[in-house]
């Protein structure tokens, strides 16, 4: 009786902690605010979240039996089907999951300040996100493992099913690209960077063949091995950087690595899982898990104050980064930090295959939102204790503020937020770099904010070491997901073709398994390349795409949820994924609009595409640049096809979902599993 009580005053201790920390960062407003509360909010309504919510929905709206044997049990393959160590799962399924999105989008969504973006990720999290993430992992397991698309095909409508399949497909395209695109403008002309990212590749596969060959296992031991060669790889990198004869090997244009990355991602499609993906994945989980933990004990030592105000006068759209307004698109920029239609890919793709008890879903699925959650949080505290004039600095693109040093400095001191040319070379010059001006993408400002964050705490004469390692942290983050992606975008269209000719749809057929992954990585590689020529650095034109996609994905994902909820006579229990569907619903068709129909051309897709004809038609663009001014013109007109043909597609699986709702037939059905 006791212990029970001492349990209860726990529970709302940390309540009433967490309700203070949240009020107080959504009210202060002139007076500084501590990064500190940031910290307590997060950790105290995750904790109350996954406790209480996600248990009663684990317990009572799924249902789940750790006796019902899973799929990777059952189909048990040695290839893609392997009954996989809990904590490895865990670590394979949340290094897929947190990949850019919790890094880089409440990065740049701090242009709007840093209230919106944190409110959105904390309750996003909690109510969508998390949610999305276990159930759909859990439908997919009770359904042998089926992908998302497939899902869709069966609990939806023929016609919605189909188009979801695609759409599906089409999305996850998108969503690769992007992460191609972060960790190109990461890495060019980073020898340091470069070389780091590279050598973490190597490691993995050494790991790979160590725990099945020759220490089975022995999962620690090689922990302790891989994590610490990793390191090594970030001392080695600074080495190779001071050395003239070896730099120049890491010294890289945006379109070489580009290449080297597309053929990265068609290596990773087709080897093994155990050979380089699972160990990769979950190796960078204790990377990225040990950087979050210690960026949090050094934001608890130092408890620096947020520099940002909490909403900026950019709130209207005019924002440099990328054009829009606070709603709808600070959700849309946020994205996978508060919920992902990426991670259902996951959820339905790579862990089902994995997990070897439904017992461990809550934790994967719900716990493992909750954590990427906490990581977009730090990414916003980290941004957000720079300076704002270097913070702009940093991320606003050459096309916006022109590429002489000078000019830069005096547009963005006209915005309001001081910054001299001085004090970004000497920070460019500490950090070890050549320049920080233009480093679109949210990754290098993000460095920059962790490596001060860790200076200040543990050692400022390491400025250098620590920006170069949480440039690798940030790149193991972004190519363990898209090295996933690329997989589960095999997995989805095999399942495609599989329809045409039944050989094509079978995972463990060779020639299906390159000849899909070479499609695969070719479609996003044709993306990436787009993001990489575009003068603006990409963001503009392919993160709000990213955004729009990986939200109506999201709602895709959720839709199916709700419609397996109806089917299997759980109606009183489809608000818990129709609640965050309908504001999904609302907030993408509203982004998809104003990006296809805004006048404003920094905003609209076609806008911009008519502004940049204008261009080329009346002769002031030079011979050498129309050919990519016109590939950027089909591309924005592409990019406006592609979101009305999601936002069509969406509507169509919302429809088909509120018919299953309206039908009494489904509301009395009581059907089981």
């Amino acid at each position: 009786m006791l212990n029970l009580i001492k349990t209860k005053l726990i529970w709302i201790f940390l309540s009433v902690l967490g309700a203070v920390a949240f009020s107080t960062i959504a009210l202060s407003r002139d007076e500084s605010i501590n990064a500190l509360w940031f910290i307590t909010a997060a950790v105290c309504i995750y904790l109350v979240a996954y406790r209480f919510y996600g248990a009663w929905i684990a317990a009572k709206v799924l249902v789940l039996d750790e006796f019902k044997e899973t799929p990777a049990v059952k189909n048990n393959n040695g290839r893609d089907f392997i009954p996989t160590n809990k904590w490895i799962v865990f670590g394979t399924h949340f290094a897929a999951i947190a990949g850019p999105g919790p890094l880089v989008g409440p990065t740049l969504a701090a242009q709007f300040g840093y209230l919106p973006g944190t409110i959105w990720i904390l309750v996003g999290a909690v109510l969508g996100g998390a949610v999305q993430d276990m159930t759909i992992l859990f439908f997919s397991v009770r359904r042998n493992g089926k992908t998302l698309g497939q899902m869709a095909k069966e609990e939806l409508g023929h016609l919605a099913g189909t188009a979801s399949l695609i759409a599906t497909f089409v999305i996850m395209i998108i969503l690769i690209s992007v992460l191609g695109l972060v960790v190109v403008n990461a890495m060019k002309h980073s020898p340091w960077a470069t070389s780091t990212v590279a050598a973490t590749i190597p490691i993995a596969m050494f790991i790979g063949f160590y725990m099945r060959f020759i220490r089975p296992g022995r999962v620690l031991e090689a922990t302790a091995i891989g994590v610490t060669l990793l390191l090594f790889a970030v001392y080695i990198g600074g080495e190779i950087d001071k050395s003239e004869t070896l730099r120049v090997y890491f010294d890289h244009s945006g379109l070489f690595l580009a290449w080297s990355i597309i053929i990265y991602g068609f290596a990773a499609a087709v080897l093994p899982v155990w050979m380089l993906l699972a160990p990769r994945d979950y190796l960078s989980t204790f990377v990225k898990l040990g950087t979050i933990i210690f960026l949090a004990i050094a934001i608890a030592i130092l408890q620096p104050d947020i520099k940002m105000p909490a909403i900026t006068n950019f709130a209207d759209g005019s924002g440099p980064i990328f054009g829009g307004s606070l709603f709808p698109f600070v959700f849309i920029t946020i994205a996978c930090g508060a919920i992902s239609g990426f991670h259902a890919l996951i959820s339905s793709g790579t862990t089902p295959k994995l997990i070897d008890n439904e017992k461990y879903i809550p934790m994967i699925g719900y716990g493992g939102m909750l954590l990427e959650s906490f990581v977009a949080i730090m990414a916003m505290v980290a941004a957000c204790v720079l300076e704002p004039g270097v913070f702009f600095a940093i991320n606003s693109p050459v096309g916006i503020v022109g590429s002489d040093p000078s000019m830069v400095i005096q547009t963005i001191n006209s915005w309001g937020f001081p910054v001299t040319q001085d004090q970004m070379e000497q920070l460019a010059k500490d950090v070890g770099e050549t320049t920080l001006f233009a480093r679109t993408g949210g990754a290098p400002s993000l460095a920059v904010g962790m490596a001060s964050i860790f200076a200040n705490a543990f050692g400022k004469n390491l400025l250098a070491m620590w920006y170069h390692f949480a440039i690798m942290f940030e790149a193991v983050f972004i190519l363990t997901t898209l090295d996933a992606g690329t997989r589960v975008g095999r997995f989805m269209l095999q399942d495609i073709l599989g329809n045409i000719h039944p050989k094509l749809g079978r995972t463990s057929w060779l020639p299906s398994t390159i000849l899909t992954s070479a499609i695969v990585v070719a479609c996003w590689g044709y993306f990436l390349y787009i993001g990489v020529i575009d003068p603006n650095g990409g963001v503009n034109i392919l993160w709000p795409l990213f955004g729009i996609s990986n939200q109506i994905l999201a709602a895709i994902a959720l839709s199916v949820g709700t419609a397996i909820l109806i089917r299997t006579g759980r109606v009183k229990f489809a608000w818990i994924t129709g609640m965050p569907l309908a504001w999904l619903a609302i907030i993408t068709s509203t982004a998809a609009f104003q990006k296809i129909f805004s006048e404003d051309v920094r905003v609209g897709f076609l806008a911009g595409a008519n502004a940049m004809t204008e261009k080329v038609n009346s002769g002031i663009i030079s011979e050498e640049k129309i050919n990519i001014m016109n590939q950027l013109i089909f591309n924005l007109r592409f990019d406006a096809v592609i979101t009305a043909i999601l936002t069509i597609v969406l509507w169509l699986v919302i429809f088909d979902v509120l018919k299953l709702l309206l039908n009494k037939k489904y509301k009395q059905s009581g059907l089981a599993n």
